[in-house]
């Protein structure tokens, strides 16, 4: 959740940090600081509550220079978001900085028996503790100072140190949340996430549980905990450092929802053939024989991701013929999970980073089930323990509130669908050829969708004011309404909930009066019995609603003059597969939340109290 960036090499050290922390603004942050080994030998330290540019002014008032050094954006746990409490956090003696992400779980025991030492806390963080432990172990060399602190520590970390008497130094380690180190040309960086030092290097790797990295302007070396070197491998990564710009877009999440096209037709690249049907999932050490003997499938996510595996829940089972069950990741290992080798365990996460995602992969593996990511992030924790992974190929997303990296989602889940259902028999070359042109087709279907994104700002000024929405679907469609509802929510503030169409009498008809905007997904493939089922039931859903005087939103297929007569508001998306059909549906939702956050001031890409990877429990 909270940014980290470090620099060390031969350039001024304070541009670089507060440029890395600009870009890790969408991560979420109440407080800002950095620390800089300054020319005349001080460790010099600003802080500021509130955004970075508070931290802008502080500089410009009192002005550090060096060139080497460690930035911080901070969300508040332990301790309120004030200057006080902002990152870094020195020792007592002031010549040790520390700044760290996630949660110190002993901080209270620990900081209760350095105080019986001697130690004076000036602080309300658990991180204080960390620069302490440090102090009471430095004898002159950081690197083995951090390695025998870390050791007293319990919880989740991503921590980053420098010390004023081993100068040219930077020490991390992490235990929890990502750290990413960047490999320049004699310079080298230390981040939280990539898009922070993409500007300036495109080599970088990941840490690993129980590594430290020390990075001085001769180079990085790695070590584990307890000395050992320990090597990982480098990945050049391919997003373009402008992926990460706004490119003219009023909003990062109005630019990630309009890059959805080119997202969708990117993460399929390589993995369909057109003229066969047949997918292509390289790299897994996962064999076909494997594939073939699951008899089960377990996806686990959190937030957005839940709601992209509850859609490949339908997908799996219609094509597959699979039983599938979805766990939230922060229920999934408190329940002694019943899995085995049997089940494979699909996991999604965009950062690969989340937390309660990786824990969860974690109990299946040792429980002894295969898994397999679905990611964004090459090199990602969740990447690195599966068996194999499909990547997404969204380029970063800034905007908190996921767009392109859920359809990415979708498209991936979606192909796993398809080779399950090949590898197990049950669909033909003539099925799979029909569906892979299908998808194929959706980029430009999306395109279209795209285009009429005039309508969605009009809707917005009509429905802005309500305080509440809800959502409809059925099927397939389900997962939709509830994504729907989760984007309205999470960036304009606006209850909202999203409900089984079916359920409506179980409840959220009791909600529905004249003020009570009703989206409803009412797509239908034409000539699938079980579509065309699902569709008249909507349809009568819809006149539940209107028997009741509430405003209606309807997402329907291109043509479709049925809901037209029933509905107040029509949104048409062109026709598709029912089995395709979230990858376009979700689209007009993301445009309206957008719409109707704008229209009432909302911070659309920085959304109060929420963060873009959940790292910490």
């Amino acid at each position: 959740m909270c940014g980290i960036v470090g620099y060390v090499g031969s350039q001024r050290a304070v541009p670089i940090i507060l440029e890395g922390l600009k870009r890790l603004e969408y991560r979420g942050y109440d407080s800002a600081g950095l620390a800089v080994y300054c020319d005349d030998d001080t460790l010099a330290v600003r802080r500021a509550s509130g955004k970075l540019r508070n931290l802008e002014d502080v500089l410009r008032m009192d002005p550090v220079d060096g060139r080497y050094g460690l930035g911080h954006t901070r969300w508040a746990t332990h301790g309120r978001p004030t200057e006080e409490n902002a990152h870094p956090h020195r020792d007592c003696t002031g010549d040790i900085v520390v700044v760290h992400n996630g949660i110190v779980e002993n901080f209270l025991p620990l900081k209760e028996q350095l105080q019986r030492e001697g130690h004076v806390f000036k602080t309300e963080t658990d991180t204080e503790v960390i620069a302490h432990l440090v102090e009471k172990f430095f004898e002159g060399n950081l690197e083995q100072a951090v390695r025998t602190a870390v050791r007293e520590l319990r919880g989740v970390f991503a921590l980053s140190v420098l010390s004023r008497r081993d100068p040219n130094k930077i020490v991390a380690a992490r235990e929890g949340p990502p750290v990413v180190i960047g490999l320049g040309d004699g310079e080298y960086f230390v981040a939280s996430d990539v898009p922070a030092i993409l500007s300036h290097t495109r080599d970088m790797f990941f840490l690993s549980d129980g590594d430290i990295a020390i990075l001085t302007p001769e180079g990085v070396h790695l070590t584990d905990f307890n000395g050992r070197t320990v090597k990982r491998l480098v990945q050049h990564v391919l997003w373009d450092p402008i992926m990460a710009e706004k490119g003219g877009y009023k909003h990062f999440m109005l630019k990630e929802i309009f890059e959805q096209p080119r997202a969708v037709r990117d993460t399929m690249l390589g993995r369909v053939g057109q003229e066969t049907g047949r997918i292509f999932l390289d790299e897994m050490d996962i064999t076909a024989k494997q594939f073939q003997a699951f008899r089960e499938v377990k996806i686990v996510a959190c937030g957005t991701s839940w709601h992209a595996a509850l859609a490949g829940k339908f997908m799996i089972e219609k094509l597959a013929r699979m039983p599938v069950e979805v766990d939230y990741g922060s229920e999934f290992r408190y329940r002694d999970p019943i899995v085995n080798s049997d089940a494979l365990t699909v996991v999604i996460s965009q950062s690969g980073e989340t937390a309660d995602t990786l824990a969860a992969q974690r109990e299946a593996r040792n429980k002894g089930s295969k898994t397999l990511a679905i990611c964004n992030v090459v090199g990602s924790m969740i990447t690195r323990e599966a068996a194999g992974t499909i990547y997404t190929h969204a380029g970063p997303e800034i905007g908190v509130a996921s767009t392109k990296a859920f359809t990415c989602q979708l498209t991936a889940l979606t192909i796993l669908s398809l080779y399950l259902g090949q590898m197990r028999g049950h669909l033909d070359e003539q099925k799979s050829k029909c569906l892979v042109q299908e998808l194929l087709r959706l980029p430009g279907k999306l395109e279209a969708i795209l285009a009429g994104d005039a309508q969605f700002e009009e809707l917005g000024r009509k429905l802005f004011r309500a305080t509440d929405f809800l959502f409809l679907g059925r099927g397939i469609h389900f997962p939709i309404a509830l994504e729907g509802a989760l984007k309205l929510k999470e960036i304009s503030y606006i209850h909202a909930e999203g409900y089984p169409a079916g359920e409506m009498k179980h409840g959220p008809n009791a909600l529905i009066d004249e003020k009570l905007p009703v989206v409803v997904i009412a797509t239908r493939e034409k000539g699938n019995t079980e579509s065309e089922l699902l569709y008249e039931k909507t349809l009568s859903n819809i006149q539940e609603v209107k028997a009741r005087e509430g405003h209606v939103v309807a997402v329907t297929t291109e043509g479709d003059d049925e809901v037209r007569k029933v509905a107040d508001d029509v949104i048409e998306i062109p026709a598709t597969p029912d089995v395709l059909a979230p990858i376009l549906e979700i689209v007009p939702l993301q445009l309206l939340a957008y719409h109707i956050a704008v229209r009432r001031g909302c911070d659309v890409d920085q959304p109060r109290n929420l963060a873009k990877s959940v790292t910490v429990e």
